[in-house]
C-alpha cells in the first residue's frame, strides 16, 4: 500500500512518530476508500501513545500557518492542511483505545489500547483496516479480520459478534445499513441476525444521531436501497413509522391501491438522479406520508387520499420536530413542498391558463424548480406511453411557468396595494379588514381579473372595501 500514500502529510507523520517512538497508522474510512478507490480528504490517525503530542509535532513540522484544534475531552486532535498540488486535507489524531460499554448508554468507558485494541472496537471489518506509517512499515496493511476480502466480495461484517456490537452502540445498525446501501454491499446474515435481535436498543440512541444517519442515506446515489433495508430490519417502524404505514396494497371489490412505501422510494430515486440537494429528497421521501391517514375506500371511484398533501405537510413539521431535524427555513421548505407537490400534476391534467400558473409561481416562489423536479419524480407509472405523455406535458408546463414569469415578474410578488396604504386611505388600525382587503387585490391580479397595476389594484381596493362597508377618509 505505500504507493498509494502519497500525501505530503503522511511524510510529516513518520518523521514525527518515529521521534517521539509512538506506532502510528492509519485506520477506518479512509484505507477503506483508498481501497475501493473513493476519493476522501478526511484522515483519522492511531498511535500508540499520546495522539495530542503527536498531532502537536506533526503542525510544527507543517509550520506556523498550520494550527492543532484540540478536543480534550475525546483525546482527540485535528488539523486541516493543504497545498496548490494536493488539495486540502483534514486529519484526526487519536491515541489507540479500547472500550467497554454500560446497558444504558452508548458512551464508552475509554482506555488506553494497543492497535490491537483499537481494530477490535470497530464497527465492521471493512473499517478494521489500518496501514502502518512509522518508517519500520511503512504502507504495511494490518488487517486481522480479512476486511481486504470483505471489501472485494461486498460484504458488512463485524470485528466481533455482532449481538455485542449493536447492543453496545446501537447506531452502528444504522450505519451497517447505510454503508450496505451506500457500496451496494451485502450485509452477512450473522451480522443481520445480531440488527434484527437487537432493533429495540435504538431507542438509547439520541434523534440526533439517527437523524445524522438518515441525512446521509438519503444523500447516497440510490437512496431507496437503504430504506428498504431498515424497513426489513424492523428498525422502520420505530425511527419513522410514518414511512411504513404506507407499505402494503389493500383490494376491495377488485379495486386496489399501489404500494405507496415502494411507490415513495421510486420517486425519491427518481429525484436523487437530477438533484443532490438534502432537503428535497427529504420532501421526496415525505411527499405521501398523509395517505395512510387519509386512506379511503369509495365504491364509486375506489381509493382515494383527499387532502393527503394537507396531512402530510403536517406530518412533515412534526417528523423534523421529533427528529431534532431544522425548525428553519429548511423544515418549512419541506411543509411547501409536501403541500404543493400536487399542483403540477394537476396543470398537467387540465388546461393550462395564466392565472393558474402565476397562482402556481407565487405559492412556490424560488422553489417553484424543485417542485417541478419533484413532480416529475412523481410519475412512477409502468405504462411508458402515459410516462412519456406525462412528461411531455411538464415540459408545456414549464415553457408556460417561464413565459408568465418573464411577462409577470410573479415569483415572490407582492401586490402593488400595501397594508399601509389600505390603513391611511380608509383610516383602519391593522386587523382583519386590512387583510381581507389586501388578499382580495391579490386573488384578483393571480386570477387575471385585474392588471398588475397600481392604478388597477387601488380601483379594486375600493371596490372589495365598499363591499364590506368601508368608504375611504380621504380622496
Amino acid at each position: 500500500m505505500k504507493e498509494h500514500l502519497t500525501h505530503s502529510i503522511f511524510g510529516y507523520i513518520q518523521q514525527a512518530a518515529d521521534s517521539l517512538g509512538q506506532p502510528t497508522f492509519v485506520v477506518g474510512g479512509f484505507v477503506r476508500d483508498l481501497i475501493m478507490r473513493n476519493p476522501t480528504k478526511d484522515i483519522d490517525v492511531v498511535t500508540v501513545g499520546d495522539g495530542l503530542k503527536l498531532a502537536s509535532l506533526v503542525a510544527n513540522k507543517l509550520g506556523r500557518h498550520v494550527k492543532v484544534h484540540y478536543f480534550k475531552n475525546f483525546g482527540t486532535a485535528q488539523i486541516k492542511y493543504k497545498t496548490k498540488q494536493e488539495g486540502e486535507c483534514e486529519v484526526e489524531f487519536v491515541g489507540a483505545r479500547k472500550e467497554s460499554y454500560q446497558r444504558n448508554s452508548r458512551k464508552p468507558i475509554v482506555e488506553n489500547g494497543t492497535l490491537e485494541d483499537d481494530q477490535n472496537r470497530r464497527d465492521f471489518t471493512i473499517n478494521a483496516l489500518a496501514i502502518g506509517l512509522n518508517n519500520n512499515n511503512f504502507g504495511t496493511l494490518i488487517d486481522p479480520f480479512d476486511g481486504l476480502e470483505d471489501i472485494k466480495n461486498g460484504i458488512i461484517r463485524t470485528p466481533l459478534d455482532p449481538h455485542i456490537t449493536f447492543s453496545d452502540d446501537p447506531l452502528r445498525m444504522l450505519r451497517a445499513i447505510r454503508f450496505a446501501g451506500r457500496f451496494n454491499f451485502t450485509i452477512e446474515p450473522a451480522t443481520w441476525n445480531g440488527i434484527v435481535d437487537t432493533i429495540d436498543r435504538i431507542n438509547i440512541i439520541s434523534k440526533e444521531r439517527i437523524a445524522e444517519e438518515l441525512n446521509k442515506m438519503l444523500l447516497s446515489d440510490k437512496p431507496s436501497d437503504s430504506f428498504i433495508l431498515l424497513h426489513k430490519s424492523g428498525l422502520l417502524k420505530i425511527i419513522l413509522p410514518e414511512l411504513e404505514n404506507l407499505r402494503g396494497v389493500e383490494n376491495v371489490d377488485g379495486k386496489q391501491h399501489k404500494d405507496n412505501f415502494y411507490h415513495t422510494l421510486e420517486v425519491l430515486d427518481n429525484v436523487a438522479k437530477k438533484n443532490s440537494d438534502l432537503w428535497l429528497r427529504w420532501a421526496a421521501l415525505l411527499h405521501d406520508i398523509g395517505k395512510a391517514p387519509t386512506k379511503k375506500y369509495d365504491p364509486q371511484t375506489g381509493w382515494t387520499f383527499h387532502g393527503h398533501e394537507v396531512v402530510g405537510a403536517r406530518m412533515a413539521n412534526k417528523i423534523f420536530a421529533r427528529l431534532r431535524l431544522p425548525q428553519n427555513e429548511k423544515n418549512k421548505y419541506v411543509y411547501k413542498l409536501v403541500l404543493l407537490h400536487l399542483r403540477p400534476i394537476a396543470l398537467v391534467e387540465e388546461i393550462v391558463t395564466d392565472s393558474a400558473i402565476r397562482r402556481l409561481l407565487f405559492d412556490a416562489g424560488d422553489d417553484i424548480d424543485n417542485l417541478m423536479t419533484l413532480a416529475e419524480a412523481d410519475i412512477t407509472s409502468k405504462n411508458r406511453k402515459k410516462v412519456a405523455q406525462y412528461l411531455q406535458n411538464f415540459a408545456l408546463v414549464r415553457q408556460k411557468l417561464q413565459e408568465v414569469e418573464e411577462k409577470d415578474r410573479i415569483r415572490n410578488w407582492q401586490p402593488p396595494i400595501t397594508g399601509e396604504i389600505i390603513m391611511e386611505t380608509f383610516g383602519l388600525q391593522p386587523g382583519r379588514e386590512v387583510g381581507m382587503i389586501k388578499n382580495a387585490i391579490r386573488e384578483a391580479i393571480l386570477d387575471c381579473e385585474i392588471d398588475n397595476t397600481y392604478e388597477d389594484a387601488y380601483d379594486f381596493m375600493l371596490y372589495a372595501a365598499k363591499r364590506i362597508g368601508l368608504t375611504p377618509t380621504k380622496d
